[in-house]
């Protein structure tokens, strides 16, 4: 297995959530977005406590990679493509920052099964 990943927010979820599906996934090396920080953030927020929300930023938001207007030219450009699939604006750039770097894209999202450079996992 590949050590780096870029991990969406669903793939945090579901890591946060204990599911052992993504157990292996807790041992390599992982990159996000501050947009990724956020909607997790605000789930657990919303579900959870705000204690385990700023546990969970304080952790995480050293994994955080910037993006330029190149990504949002490319995000852009591949939600307006797929504008009939429900992807999120966050799920766009980081799929797009994850393949300018060469890395895999982590999801659950069923958007992404099949999808060339992502690794899919339920």
């Amino acid at each position: 297995m590949n050590n780096i990943f870029f991990f969406d927010s669903y793939a945090v979820i579901e890591i946060l959530k204990g599911n052992p599906d993504y157990q292996p996934y807790t041992e390599c090396n992982i990159l996000l977005t501050k947009l990724n920080l956020f909607e997790v953030h605000y789930n657990l927020m919303r579900g959870s406590s705000e204690k385990e929300a700023a546990t969970f930023l304080k952790k995480y938001s050293k994994f955080a990679v910037d993006f330029d207007e190149n990504i949002i030219r490319e995000a852009s450009r591949l939600k307006l493509d797929n504008r009939k699939r429900n992807i999120s604006m966050a799920d766009c750039i980081g799929f797009m920052v994850a393949k300018r770097l060469g890395i895999k894209f982590l999801t659950g999202d069923k958007e992404f099964e099949n999808v060339p450079g992502v690794e899919f996992v339920k």
